[in-house]
């Protein structure tokens, strides 16, 4: 999946991120996707929690779809509910 980060890799830069260690988290075989994410007040967004190899975590990654195209909107550090979530998953 081709993810624009054109408007966001500033931003999550501030948060220790790139758009390719989000990107490594979105293609994590084992990711967790969330959709719509639970946290999301519009409904619109996708939180997926993957492992990027380049970071050495679980990194949770925010994106929206606007017609047929993905947009990174947010990248962090998962949290310890994140990290939960994901190695529960069946």
């Amino acid at each position: 999946m081709a993810v624009d980060w054109s408007e966001r890799g500033e931003y999550i830069a501030k948060r220790g991120m790139t758009p390719a260690i989000a990107d490594e988290a979105l293609a994590d075989p084992d990711a967790l996707v969330q959709d719509p994410d639970p946290a999301s007040r519009s409904g619109v967004s996708v939180r997926t929690i993957g492992y990027s190899a380049t970071f050495g975590a679980l990194v949770t990654v925010i994106t929206v779809e606007d017609e047929g195209l993905v947009y990174g909107i947010n990248a962090w550090k998962a949290n310890a509910k994140d990290i939960r979530k994901y190695q529960e998953q069946e």
